[in-house]
């Protein structure tokens, strides 16, 4: 089976996490473009989606789904969304679509997060794949110097400016032991927006390959 049936088999299952009257927060990526399309059956069962990125809410308007801003819904009972990577405490690396922002802050308003994706992304130790970290433009090289103080690698990954108008860092060479501890370190940097760790707040659950990880 090709990794994109098994990102549909995920993407299919989180569908099982979908309630009537429901405002579902919306992640981004191309396992959750599969999500989107299945929402689009349910979309007379839901009240609409609080979308993540520029490129999810097109997608779900295209499907006819309402796109609410998350300030005009309150807390949200669900979010789906998926990861680069996972580690057995279902502690994540996400941003390497650059929406990790508005992610995180959908992730922090939902009761229940569900994080997609396939075997691949799954790690003992976070940090093979680089992680993004959201800097105000201004600071970028100051955030550099910072994160480079700290043991870390950070590349700039020019040409990408992210929907809230930001830079990104891409920080290599980590092996992320303590991923609550670093994501708060790299938030007291002046100049960093968000880290790219979802630690604090990791996934509540985790489907991979389409079951349900214990």
């Amino acid at each position: 089976m090709d990794r994109d049936e098994l990102k549909k088999r995920s993407a299919e299952a989180a569908l099982a996490f979908v309630e009537d009257g429901m405002t579902v927060g919306v992640g981004t990526g191309s396992t959750v473009a599969f999500f989107i399309d299945g929402l689009a059956r349910l979309k007379g069962r839901i009240e609409g989606a609080v979308s993540s990125s520029e490129q999810s809410t097109q997608r779900l308007r295209a499907h006819g789904i309402p796109v609410f801003d998350l300030n005009a819904v309150g807390p949200l009972q669900l979010y789906v969304d998926g990861a680069d990577e996972c580690d057995p405490r279902n502690r994540l690396i996400k941003g390497g679509g650059g929406a990790l922002t508005r992610e995180k802050i959908i992730a922090s308003a939902s009761e229940r997060f569900v994080c997609i994706i396939d075997a691949a992304k799954q790690v003992p130790v976070l940090g093979t794949f680089p992680l993004p970290v959201e800097v105000i433009p201004m600071a970028r090289s100051a955030v550099a110097r910072a994160i480079h103080a700290q043991g870390g690698l950070p590349v700039w990954r020019e040409g990408v400016v992210t929907d809230n108008g930001n830079w990104i860092l891409d920080i290599h060479g980590l092996r992320i032991d303590d991923p609550v501890a670093l994501e708060s370190a790299y938030n007291q940097i002046p100049g960093v927006v968000t880290v790219g760790l979802f630690a604090a707040r990791p996934a509540d659950v985790v489907i991979v390959d389409g079951e349900r990880r214990a």
